[in-house]
């Protein structure tokens, strides 16, 4: 709850007012059985002026409790909004400062559901807080003590229902306890499911797999569905268990006291007090148990944000003033593992980039071309070893700086929802349109953006489905280039473009950013031809470097890659 109670303290106005408002709504509903109990009296006596007084005190109560409870859910939702959104921003927060092993270990449907539906049990179970906390037990300890003032005679009534509602509590809690957690995790699987399926949908309807997948939803549907149903079936016999309780207390009440009528008719207007207290307190304890209830299933949603907000980066940034990096890139004896793998991804890697120069890096698939470019941005930390940028190594950079010096175009072009104009500027916050045009000239970009009818302002869809993939290759190659970085790496970032286009755009590249450092991952000899070197992987190791003729010659996996697309180039 320290998490809750971080957020809480931003409200405490709020805070107050509705637990002030409990109190008074609280009082108003314990005081009305008592009214109600000396109208009876008052008309069993005949006293008109008593009654009318009364049913006046007791309709300006009435009032003053209608009050309270609008202005407690009022500033309750108020808080709960509050605290919820809280929470929610600053796990987001957190998770901006993620690494990709951490977003792994996570997976991205987790940390959606946890921002989402967790996020939404803590708020029911701060609403829920402060409708009922000081109510259950100013509620609870009122409605005995006037229960028994009422009509002391029939305290063991009092006792009993107390015990079998507590019983009755106790029994079905602590069966849905264990649930909760199940039920919070098949909806992470079902929220991966159905993501999955629906960004892969094309490939799900070539493959006719729609039975299949159907079968795997429904597998986890029913299982999410079997755990609903136990927590609703114990609903469903505890809430009439309660009621059977309570209705036998109020006619084991009526029996009993309709011997005391004989000798003191006023007591009739007793009973009905003392029925309405033992609601009251049969209330306050079905209040209680679901207060239990949502705290059990919102401490798992707890511990699930706290698990989030907990993680620490694999990548953390030194603590140093910003500096100005050259284009310059060192490996020096870099190896490199996943977590969880057994073997280097990467073994023993060593090689010097000058500034401006162009290198191609090829190797077959699995190689650790893509891997290897990944620790010049920091997206992981070598296993062991150094990486150095403008002579500076990365583990003593400036997050700042290094973005401001490395940019890196993935093979798969992801665009942001928005406008092409927003998505060009994650690349230059402050870019101008003029540096528009030139980024997405360098692209070959600017030919079909000038054909749409709002040219930069055109709309990008979710998952950018209204771009073909060419095009959004060269709009992800413009987002690289607008902000002129010293080192620029290209992950197979022109497989989707036709030979034209990526001659078109190499040679842009060529001309426009003489002075950055290009690193150029291919699996087309062609993409890289024309590289001042060509560094060869083979196995998470480097097996040659060199310019294309001298790897003809003289190395034989080069060869080999070569002599395969040869007829191709």
């Amino acid at each position: 709850m320290d998490l809750v109670l971080k957020h809480v303290k931003k409200y405490k106005l709020a805070v107050t007012v509705s637990l002030l408002s409990v109190v008074v709504m609280v009082m108003a509903s314990l005081w009305q059985p008592k009214l109600l109990q000396q109208v009876l009296e008052a008309i069993i006596t005949e006293n008109n002026d008593e009654m009318t007084e009364i049913g006046i005190y007791l309709i300006g109560l009435a009032v003053l409790g209608l009050i309270a409870g609008i202005l407690n859910t009022i500033f309750s939702a108020k808080v709960a909004q509050g605290v919820s959104a809280d929470i929610r921003e600053e796990a987001f927060r957190k998770v901006q400062t993620f690494s990709f092993g951490n977003i792994e270990t996570f997976s991205a449907g987790n940390i959606v559901v946890r921002l989402t539906n967790d996020v939404n049990q803590i708020q029911n179970l701060v609403m829920i807080t402060l409708q009922s906390l000081f109510r259950i037990p100013i509620l609870f300890i009122g409605s005995f003590i006037l229960a028994m003032l009422t009509l002391p005679e029939l305290w063991w009534i009092i006792v009993a229902l107390i015990i079998a509602v507590v019983v009755i509590t106790g029994l079905s809690f602590t069966r849905m306890g264990k649930h909760f957690m199940i039920i919070q995790n098949l909806i992470d699987k079902i929220n991966n499911i159905a993501k999955e399926n629906l960004m892969g949908v094309r490939v799900v309807k070539s493959f006719v797999q729609e039975k299949n997948q159907l079968a795997y939803f429904s597998k986890v549907s029913d299982d999410l569905t079997k755990h609903n149903i136990i927590v609703g079936t114990l609903f469903s016999v505890m809430i009439p268990g309660f009621m059977l309780a309570a209705n036998l207390a109020v006619v084991g009440a009526i029996f009993f006291v309709s011997h005391l009528v004989k000798d003191d008719p006023t007591v009739i207007g007793g009973i009905a007090s003392f029925m309405n207290y033992l609601m009251q307190i049969m209330m306050a304890i079905i209040i209680g148990g679901m207060m239990m209830m949502m705290t059990s299933r919102a401490a798992v949603s707890l511990k699930r944000i706290k698990e989030i907000l907990a993680a620490e980066p694999d990548v953390t940034y030194a603590d140093v003033p910003e500096q100005a990096l050259s284009g310059s890139v060192v490996f020096d004896h870099v190896s490199f593992r996943y977590p969880g793998d057994e073997k280097d991804t990467l073994k023993d890697i060593s090689f010097t980039i000058q500034s401006g120069e162009m290198i191609g890096i090829v190797g077959a698939t699995g190689s650790g071309k893509s891997t290897l470019a990944q620790l010049i941005p920091r997206l992981f930390d070598p296993t062991s070893g150094k990486v150095e940028v403008g002579g500076v190594d990365l583990t003593q950079v400036n997050e700042r700086s290094l973005r401001e010096t490395v940019s890196f175009v993935l093979q798969r072009a992801i665009l942001f929802s928005g406008t092409i104009a927003d998505n060009l500027r994650h690349g230059k916050k402050d870019a101008t349109e003029q540096e528009m045009t030139r980024a997405t000239q360098i692209a070959q970009a600017r030919e079909f953006i000038e054909k749409l009818p709002d040219g930069y302002n055109a709309t990008v869809e979710e998952r950018s489905a209204n771009f073909s993939g060419g095009q959004k290759q060269r709009l992800s190659i413009s987002r690289g280039v607008i902000g002129a970085p010293k080192i620029l790496i290209l992950d197979d970032s022109t497989s989707a473009l036709d030979a034209r286009s990526e001659r078109l755009v190499r040679e842009a590249l060529d001309r426009e950013l003489k002075e950055t450092t290009t690193i150029v991952i291919a699996q087309k000899i062609a993409s890289v031809v024309k590289a001042d070197r060509i560094l060869v992987l083979d196995e998470g190791k480097l097996v040659g470097e060199g310019t294309h003729s001298e790897l003809v010659a003289t190395n034989p996996i080069y060869q080999e890659i070569f002599e395969t697309q040869k007829g191709a180039e």
